[in-house]
């Protein structure tokens, strides 16, 4: 399920079993909204937060910010009856936990189907096991309701016993090969959590790292946090003007014939251009989403 432009800088966790979390969802300044019915909800309130998330979504109210709900995964006890009642509850898209394997992906697709889910309702894929990296390529072209990767790095770096460096160099590997297989398949991507709240730098050099690797935003766990997303992940002024001058000129050449042309004493080829029209369609859609929001 390929995507027009959408901004996804910020992707904010909400737990599904606290009803004013859900309610504040509504004027949190994210991209996007993950309500969890996963790990921030423990068991006996698994039943509850799976009917306040999907009355929360039928009722509506979150403005333009995109609306995922986060299932349990299918091998719990919750898992089926949560891809049923999401199904038809008018979110934007179901988020997987623990994807491992394309045939998981199939299943649950199956089961949104037969639940009468709408051809619109995206499927959303955690990637946080080392199997479900490894079969990274598999589950991007698992199904054409799939629409993008959601980076699970704490329990990626759990499984593979890797540290939580400034760099994140255990992770690279990882969150390169899902980033390959997301594009390839052309998924969007988010990246995973940054876990201390109190590290403003350190929040804003992963981010700018995720920016540096081509991920399209980053989930977070506070919402102090949505603002520094949403500047870091989104085309600068100076970008935006030099996109828009890189298409008008290589417009002007192509009407000429020409193949190339200079901008501020830079070759611009069709590479360049697919580029800043990626990046225009950003921040009009980032424009558009903040005018309504």
């Amino acid at each position: 399920m390929a995507t027009a432009a959408r901004p996804r800088r910020s992707v904010l966790y909400m737990p599904g079993s606290n009803a004013r979390a859900l309610e504040k969802g509504k004027t949190i300044p994210a991209d996007a909204l993950i309500l969890d019915l996963e790990d921030a909800t423990a068991p006996d309130a698994k039943e509850l937060a799976r009917t306040q998330v999907v009355e929360a979504v039928r009722a509506g109210g979150f403005g333009p910010r995109e609306i995922l709900i986060r299932v349990n995964g299918l091998e719990t006890a919750w898992g089926q009856a949560d891809l049923v009642a999401t199904a038809t509850a008018g979110a934007h898209g179901v988020l997987l936990p623990k994807v491992e394997s394309a045939d998981m992906v199939r299943k649950a697709d199956a089961i949104l189907a037969s639940a009468g889910a709408p051809d619109d309702l995206a499927l959303w894929c955690m990637m946080e096991t080392p199997m479900g990296v490894l079969n990274a390529k598999e589950i991007a072209g698992a199904t054409p309701r799939l629409a993008g990767f959601v980076m699970g790095t704490s329990d990626l770096a759990k499984d593979t016993h890797a540290a939580h460096t400034p760099m994140r160099l255990p992770m690279l590997t990882s969150l390169s090969w899902c980033l390959l297989a997301a594009r390839a398949c052309g998924l969007a991507i988010v990246d995973g959590v940054y876990l201390d709240l109190q590290d403003d730098e350190g929040f804003a050099a992963s981010c700018q790292q995720g920016v540096e690797l081509g991920f399209d935003g980053k989930t977070l766990i506070h919402p102090k946090t949505v603002a520094a997303a949403n500047a870091a992940f989104a085309p600068s002024a100076d970008e935006i003007d030099f996109s828009r001058r890189i298409i008008a000129a290589h417009a002007e050449a192509a009407a000429e014939g020409k193949g190339v042309v200079v901008v501020d004493g830079k070759l611009v080829e069709n590479l360049h251009v697919e580029n800043a029209r990626r990046l225009v369609a950003l921040a009009d859609a980032i424009a558009a989403s903040e005018a309504t929001a």
